[in-house]
């Protein structure tokens, strides 16, 4: 990108060879490969359906509502986007064949595609680009993330059917890198006009799959698109998919999934767990591939508008009394890393400085109890004030992972000997989003994965508060800094690459200061194949599952 007013990027093909040595981060590429398709010959064949088996089931398929991972999982399989991003983090056209950005950057003027059709037989055009980006923003249709992202959204011109132009409130720099993730993915404007339910159950897209059924609970299916053949240059190939179709089904507990991945019967699953990785390094029909995501890592955020933690002094002892780095090793077997600064290290613009500002310091804090006046403590050995003990709620959903809640757990634990009375309480996942947007909580345990810095606003921005109604509410900890909000501006405003790394430090820095939460690790892509299965692909922007190069042996 250069620092012009007015930018023009074309067309580019990125070659495929260069992908195939970038694309995949091998969890054990010393000793095993992903079973490719050199393994089998160089052409791979069409035909078969596969079975995935994954962890979650999603509120809806339509990741404009809401906007949890389960959703942008099934949305890589039937959305195209505006443009694609590669594993550098540059942007390449898909169906915007190039673009221009004017009025110093409120502007973008998108150059369609003329041969994109979705699968209800509806056009892509620009009226499909204003309906989807009108559809993310609108109230009606709760969108937590696609519609957080872009708030500066303001109308869309359609200058003629293949020509729209975005018109946003400030410049943007993270603009066109959201764009690239599958939460903005572009679905048919017929579809978008029913009833936000029909739409969650049944949502349209353009991409190498089609959504046929969703049995609740159980599974979804989706067919092949036939007429595919717009792929984003990070693909292997142009044209359908080589799989006939996909079974994608919900199997909650990781060591069944396993078993069934280990049997053959299910061709790929995801969130390994990871005392299953030593015996699938030792199985020659299992392959594992990973990745870390980008974003704000895994956490729990500190609710900063009620007492205990509206005193920097408590939240701070809450953190350091926490003793993550022994809880990731006794549950996940050191498997998984530390991230302890707001960023994942995967993240653009991330930096290392803050990894050990929440470091386990029991002595530190209870002296940071003391000095908030929490010097007494009752016979069963919890701190006291005025009376009233030291209480920490934490709504624990019935959807949190089993590892994730043991290491809650051990939280719990080891905050219990510097005073707190920490109490997990077990909600159904209608009934915690019900608590959090409500705010009532005192840690609301979440993460969120995106491709851009510019998460420290979304998590952390006073606009993002929603202070003064109950709604959703993406900064769960309520914190607001003018001065903050003001150093975000800027790095998003600025088109110089080494002013927004050095505002995007600032900002960590300011996070950190502010103890705003417990971050444990970075979310993780972690698929088991089978044998049987051939390229298997984790797109780039998200980090997420891709099967339109997937193909299977018989």
């Amino acid at each position: 990108m250069t620092n012009s007013s007015y930018r023009k990027i074309v067309l580019a093909l990125v070659p495929v060879v260069a992908f195939l040595a970038v694309l995949f981060y091998l969890h054990d590429a010393g000793s095993k490969t992903h079973h490719a398709a050199t393994q089998y010959g160089t052409v791979p064949r069409g035909g078969g359906t596969l079975v995935f088996a994954t962890e979650r089931e999603p509120l809806c398929l339509d990741p404009h509502v809401y906007g949890d991972m389960p959703q942008v999982y099934i949305a890589e399989q039937y959305l195209d986007r505006l443009v694609s991003m590669d594993e550098q983090g540059m942007l390449h056209p898909w169906l915007a064949t190039s673009w221009e950005v004017a009025d110093g950057g409120l502007t973008y003027i998108f150059h369609l595609r003329h041969d994109v059709t979705f699968t209800d037989g509806t056009r892509f055009d620009a009226t499909a680009v204003k309906s989807n980006l009108d559809h993310m923003v609108d109230p009606a249709t709760q969108s937590g993330t696609a519609g957080g992202y872009i708030r500066q959204y303001n109308r869309t011109d359609i200058l003629d059917p293949y020509t729209a132009a975005v018109h946003l409130s400030s410049p943007y720099s993270a603009f066109l890198n959201v764009l690239a993730q599958g939460f903005l993915g572009i679905e048919s404007p017929k579809a978008l006009s029913r009833p936000r339910d029909v739409n969650c159950q049944s949502p349209v897209g353009s991409g190498p799959f089609i959504i046929t059924h969703w049995d609740h609970q159980s599974e979804v299916v989706l067919k092949k698109n036939p007429a595919y053949a717009w792929a984003p240059p990070t693909s292997r190939h142009q044209g359908p998919a080589w799989l006939d179709g996909i079974v994608w089904r919900f199997v909650s507990e990781p060591s069944v999934r396993f078993a069934m991945l280990q049997a053959g019967e299910v061709g790929v699953i995801d969130s390994v767990p990871p005392e299953s990785e030593t015996p699938a390094k030792s199985n020659p029909d299992v392959s594992l591939l990973m990745a870390d995501r980008p974003g704000n890592p895994t956490n729990g955020t500190l609710n900063t508008l009620r007492p205990p933690f509206n005193d920097i002094r408590v939240r701070e002892a809450f953190i350091r009394s926490a003793d993550i780095d022994g809880a990731l090793g006794s549950i996940f077997f050191h498997h998984y890393a530390r991230a302890g600064g707001p960023l994942s290290p995967s993240t653009p613009d991330y930096s290392p400085d803050f990894e050990h500002t929440k470091d386990y310091d029991p002595k530190r804090a209870n002296e940071l109890l003391d000095a908030a006046g929490w010097q007494d403590r009752d016979p069963e050995g919890y701190r006291v004030r005025e009376g009233k003990r030291l209480i920490v709620h934490i709504p624990i959903s019935t959807v949190l992972a089993p590892a994730d809640r043991t290491l809650w757990e051990q939280v719990q634990a080891t905050a219990r000997q510097t005073g707190f009375d920490v109490r997990m309480e077990p909600l159904s996942e209608t009934a915690n989003i019900a608590r959090s947007d409500a705010w009532d909580y005192d840690v609301r345990i979440g993460y969120w994965n995106t491709n851009t810095p510019d998460v420290l606003r979304i998590v952390f921005g006073s606009a993002f508060t929603n202070h003064f109604q109950h709604g959703i509410h993406q900064n769960a900890s309520g914190y607001s800094s003018l001065a903050f909000d003001e150093v975000v501006a800027q790095a998003l405003a600025t088109q110089d690459a080494r002013q927004r790394k050095a505002l995007y430090r600032q900002a960590q820095e300011t996070i950190a200061k502010a103890h705003l939460q417990i971050t444990t690790y970075s979310q993780t892509t972690r698929l088991g194949v089978f044998s049987n299965v051939h390229d298997v692909r984790i797109e780039p922007s998200l980090r997420v599952i891709n099967f339109h190069d997937a193909w299977m042996t018989p």
